[in-house]
């Protein structure tokens, strides 16, 4: 399993895990529900315009890395899921953390508790530095503590997926806001030869959970007329 991730297919994965705990009922995503969550404006940092190209690249390549993939198809249209809980096996508070840390980059243990307590609620900064502790000791390691930055009174942590761009100072540098820009709709560079392939090979992936709608629903048809 590889965790290495750029910035869009980070900004996917967390939305995703986001949206199975704060709204179950809505969870698993279609492509459409998925694209606004990437691209909302609150508990996003930095705020991102993705367009439906872009967020099918990172679904397929997550799915190639055994971390998100189709759930089901409903009629024509298909529902996307995680599949952190498969790949990592974590309990809801590292998952609410590690969540919060994909969503918005570097934080400290203070600002995770507060920004992490819509998916868990952490009793206190001695519990989240449990939770992070663990995170660090997993196997593989999610995350990690940043030297502390000069004048600053707390550390930051950071996940180890890859999608922010972090020196050696512990400071979030523009190449993740820049990565990020770059898959943007509006400012999108011509694609690449491997991105072409990627977007195709996501295409055909749609259209053969399509065909085998089709294929069952045909099935269930001629079943009728042979009983």
């Amino acid at each position: 399993m590889e965790l290495h991730l750029d910035a869009v297919e980070t900004r996917v994965l967390a939305s995703l895990l986001e949206k199975d705990i704060t709204t179950p009922e809505y969870y698993p995503l279609t492509l459409n529900a998925l694209l606004a969550a990437c691209n909302q404006k609150s508990n996003r940092e930095p705020v991102m315009e993705l367009d439906e190209e872009a967020v099918r690249r990172a679904l397929y390549s997550l799915e190639e890395k055994g971390l998100a993939g189709v759930a089901r198809v409903e009629g024509r249209v298909a529902r996307f899921e995680h599949r952190m809980g498969e790949a990592l096996n974590l309990g809801r508070r590292e998952c609410a953390l590690l969540c919060t840390l994909l969503l918005r980059g570097p934080q400290t243990p203070g600002e995770l508790r507060g920004r992490s307590e819509r998916m868990h609620r952490l009793e206190d900064l001695d519990e989240v530095q449990l939770v992070l502790q663990k995170l660090i000791d997993h196997d593989p390691p999610l995350v990690k503590l940043l030297p502390r930055q000069p004048g600053t009174k707390e550390a930051r942590y950071v996940d180890l997926f890859g999608g922010h761009a972090v020196g050696v100072s512990g400071q979030l540098s523009d190449a993740s806001v820049d990565n990020a820009s770059a898959f943007s709709g509006a400012n999108a560079a011509p694609a690449s030869g491997e991105e072409r392939v990627l977007t195709l090979e996501a295409q055909i992936a749609q259209l053969r959970a399509e065909f085998e709608v089709l294929r069952q629903q045909f099935a269930e048809f001629r079943s009728q007329f042979e009983s």
